[in-house]
C-alpha cells in the first residue's frame, strides 16, 4: 500500500482533530496533569482511587477541541502534553474505556495530521528523515491500536486474538454503542498496515482490519460524516489481490463526499492518492485536488483544521505530480 519516495501513497480518513486548543480545555489538561501528580502521591486507598477516576472521566470528556483550529503548529505542540497526560491516567486506571478511547483517536490523528504528513512533504527533499519519521508514524500508529484493542478487550474478553483467528465472528458482537473504539481501532490498525505494507506480520492483518471496517459500516454508514465509506475507498483500490474493485471505490468516494455535505477535502484527497495514482490517471488526479483545494477551511469550522492540513498535502502532490505519473 506504501512505498518509499515516488510509490503509491494511501491514507485512512481522519474527520475529526483530537486535543485541546481552547483556553478552558487547554487549563482542563493542565489541572488534570497537576492534579495528577497530587493523587498519585496519595496513599493507595479508595479516595486516591476515586479522585483518579474523577479526573480520567473529565479529561476523557472533553471531546475534540482542535477541530476549529487555524494553526496547525499549535496544535502540534499542544498535543503531546495531552496525550502523556492521559497515559499517565492509564498507568492508575488501565481499564478507563474513555482513557483508552482517548489514547487510541489521539495517537491515530497525531500520527497522522503531524508525523506522517510531515514525512510526506519531504519525501522528495530528504529520503532518510522521511524514512524515520515514517517509522515513528508506524510505531505511533500501533500504539493507538493496541490501546483500542485494550478497549475493546474491557467488555469482549479475548477479542484481540479472535480478530486474529476469526475476525468476522470477531466484531460480531460489538454493538452500536461502541462504534468509536471500534473504528478508531480499526483506523490506527489500518493506517499501521498502510505504513508497513512490506512487513508481512502486518500484512497478514488486513481480514481483521477490514472486519473491523466492515462491522463499522454495518452499525451505522454515516459515522463521522461518512469516513468509514473513505477507509473502504483505500481498501477497495487495492485491486483483485486482496479482494478489492475499483468500481465499489468510487461508489464509496461518491458516498463520503456525500455524507460530508461536500464540506471536507478528505474524500478527494483519498481518492486522488487510492485510486488515481493506481490506475494513473493524472486528469481524475488533478481535478479531484482541485476540488480538495476549492473547499473553503472557514466555512466549516468543525472541518476546519483537518482542511488546513489536507489542503497543505494537496498542494504538495501537484508540485510533485511528475513524480507520480509516468
Amino acid at each position: 500500500m506504501r512505498g518509499s519516495s515516488g510509490s503509491r501513497s494511501t491514507r485512512h480518513p481522519l474527520r475529526q482533530i483530537m486535543g485541546g486548543s481552547s483556553p478552558r480545555n487547554a487549563r482542563r489538561g493542565a489541572l488534570a496533569a497537576g492534579l495528577l501528580v497530587v493523587v498519585t502521591a496519595l496513599p493507595a486507598c479508595s479516595i486516591k482511587k476515586l479522585a483518579i477516576n474523577s479526573i480520567a472521566d473529565t479529561l476523557a470528556e472533553s471531546g475534540s477541541l482542535f477541530a476549529a483550529d487555524d494553526d496547525p503548529e499549535l496544535v502540534r505542540d499542544a498535543i503531546p502534553f495531552a496525550l502523556k497526560t492521559i497515559e499517565g491516567l492509564l498507568a492508575e486506571v488501565p481499564e478507563h474505556r474513555g482513557l483508552l478511547l482517548s489514547a487510541c483517536s489521539g495517537f491515530t490523528q497525531y500520527s497522522f495530521a503531524f508525523v506522517e504528513t510531515d514525512a510526506e512533504l519531504l519525501q522528495y527533499e530528504d529520503y532518510e528523515t522521511t524514512q524515520r519519521m515514517r517509522e515513528r508514524a508506524l510505531k505511533l500508529y500501533l500504539r493507538a491500536r493496541n490501546y483500542g484493542l485494550r478497549g475493546l478487550e474491557v467488555k469482549h474478553p479475548g477479542i484481540s486474538q479472535q480478530l486474529r483467528n476469526d475476525p468476522e465472528a470477531a466484531v460480531a458482537t460489538v454493538p452500536l454503542d461502541e462504534i468509536d473504539m471500534l473504528y478508531w481501532t480499526g483506523a490506527a490498525w489500518g493506517a499501521a498496515l498502510s505504513l508497513g505494507s512490506d512487513r508481512p506480520d502486518l500484512i497478514a492483518d488486513l481480514p481483521a482490519v477490514t472486519a473491523i471496517i466492515r462491522r463499522t459500516m454495518e452499525l451505522d454508514e454515516t459515522y463521522l460524516d461518512g469516513a468509514v465509506h473513505e477507509m473502504f475507498v483505500i481498501l477497495e483500490s487495492l485491486g483483485d489481490l486482496f479482494g478489492g474493485s475499483l468500481d465499489e471505490a468510487r461508489r464509496h468516494f461518491e458516498r463520503a463526499v456525500e455524507l460530508s455535505g461536500g464540506h471536507s477535502a478528505s474524500p478527494y484527497l483519498t481518492m486522488a492518492t487510492s485510486v488515481s495514482v493506481s490506475t494513473q490517471n493524472r486528469e481524475e488526479f488533478e481535478e479531484l485536488l482541485g476540488q480538495a483545494l476549492a473547499i473553503d477551511v472557514d466555512a466549516h469550522l468543525d472541518t476546519r483544521l483537518q482542511n488546513i492540513i489536507t489542503q497543505r498535502r494537496a498542494r504538495h502532490l501537484l508540485d510533485n505530480i511528475e513524480e507520480l505519473f509516468f
